[in-house]
């Protein structure tokens, strides 16, 4: 078990006396590393007393499903999945800035009466402090349903998360960040199975190739806009990857298959709405 520096390990144990506090709870876990360590420690605080609860959808990446499970054993919590329709919402798939409100509202109107079922005091999230600068309108719809963020009240960084995750020996502790294939699609762009498909084909494509932190972002006209760590532009660019790449991506449905010369950043959707702001303001 990796060591802790003093001021870490602080933070363990307050995040642990603060699940504690909670005395039950039902975990919003995406396997991503930041629930993951959540769910951990709510079995270290609380034991049976915490569930796990996937929500399982269009929109999550082939294989997360399969890791929650796989997590949730080896952490030693209960897990539950629930079949959440956030596509049946027009509100949600016509993919508007608040899209994220929408879907966050759908699972914990669902995860409240699971959490009632299995007697779970507190519905809790994997947000950590990182999050709070940026544009997240699903807290929003936390705040709404009383969903308590541990992290956040820990003061626990994304970096300290990923140090909690090495600690306990958690497979997910260099895991890339693995938003719902719906943050891929420009917002105005309407939301359908068809195409979160081909962006999660096209990402499990380069995954595959030795690329695992990736992005294909679809946008107006069929157009993937591939976001990869600068470092592996080149890698792109060779003339016998750029044509199986091309022709894999147009087999899916893209039109126009583009590379980001800025390279990969978590995010980048939200750019746009910057660059917005700011026109309206100097109007």
């Amino acid at each position: 078990m990796a060591e802790l520096a003093p001021n870490i390990a602080a933070k363990r144990d307050r995040l642990l006396d603060t699940l504690r506090g909670y005395e039950s709870c039902a975990v919003a876990f995406s396997a991503g590393v930041d629930s993951t360590v959540v769910a951990k420690a709510a079995q270290l605080a609380l034991g049976d007393r915490a569930v796990a609860v996937t929500g399982v959808s269009a929109s999550l990446a082939e294989g997360e499903l399969e890791s929650a499970v796989e997590l949730s054993a080896l952490i030693g919590i209960r897990h539950e999945t629930l079949a959440t329709d956030e596509l049946a919402d027009e509100q949600y798939t016509r993919n508007a800035a608040d899209r994220c409100y929408h879907c966050k509202t759908q699972l914990y109107d669902q995860m409240a009466p699971l959490a009632e079922r299995f007697d779970a005091r507190v519905i809790v999230n994997g947000a950590n402090i990182d999050d709070i600068g940026d544009y997240r309108p699903g807290m929003i719809a936390a705040s709404e349903h009383r969903v308590r963020s541990p992290l956040i009240e820990c003061d626990i960084n994304k970096a300290e998360v990923r140090q909690l995750a090495a600690h306990w020996e958690l497979p997910v502790a260099d895991k890339p960040a693995t938003p719902c294939l719906s943050s891929r699609i420009a917002y105005g762009e309407e939301v359908t199975p068809e195409r979160l498909q081909m962006i999660d084909s096209a990402e499990q494509f380069l995954r595959a190739r030795g690329l695992p932190e990736v992005r294909v972002r679809f946008h107006r006209g069929e157009m993937a806009r591939i976001e990869v760590p600068t470092v592996a532009l080149e890698k792109l660019c060779d003339p016998t990857f750029r044509e199986a790449l091309v022709e894999e991506l147009k087999s899916l449905g893209f039109t126009y298959v583009t590379l980001d010369l800025e390279g990969f950043r978590s995010g980048s959707q939200n750019e746009v709405l910057a660059i917005r702001s700011l026109a309206s303001r100097e109007r």
